[in-house]
């Protein structure tokens, strides 16, 4: 019962963690086209709430309710399909303090990419979603 509370407590973690790997990226769209200075001051606080309320915290549990499910299931660690979605956590982790790089040069007013980058950077975690529930559903190795 308790290892079924915990798989809970993990989905709900990685969905409202891939939550904010899906807006953020979303935000910096709006905010490299914007212009005045009301929006771009919205854009930098609603970015930092996301990112330190949201995604932080989410990232986190996501990981040690993902480390203690691994820990009730040590078997899980011989398996390739366990090796893979790992290796795809690790590059959302890197996807993440991307997204936490760049919400700083927004916030420093340093930015130089375009909206269009922005929107093919958003796809990422899209793919590696496909990828991490493939993986754990189907196992297929």
């Amino acid at each position: 019962m308790l290892y079924l509370w915990i798989k809970a407590l993990h989905i709900v973690s990685v969905v409202c963690w891939f939550a904010g790997l899906f807006y953020l990226p979303r935000l910096f769209v709006y905010h490299a086209q914007s212009q005045d200075s009301i929006s771009l001051e919205r854009f930098v606080t609603m970015e930092r709430k996301l990112y330190r309320g949201i995604m932080n915290p989410a990232m986190i549990a996501t990981y040690v309710f993902g480390g203690w499910m691994l820990y009730l299931n040590p078997g899980w660690l011989s398996q390739g399909w366990l090796h893979a979605k790992l290796t795809l956590v690790a590059l959302l982790t890197v996807y993440h303090h991307m997204c936490g790089a760049q919400r700083k040069r927004f916030a420093a007013g340093t930015n130089t990419r375009s909206h269009v980058y922005y929107r093919w950077f958003n796809e990422a975690p899209v793919l590696m979603l496909l990828g991490v529930v493939i993986l754990v559903v189907v196992k297929p190795f």
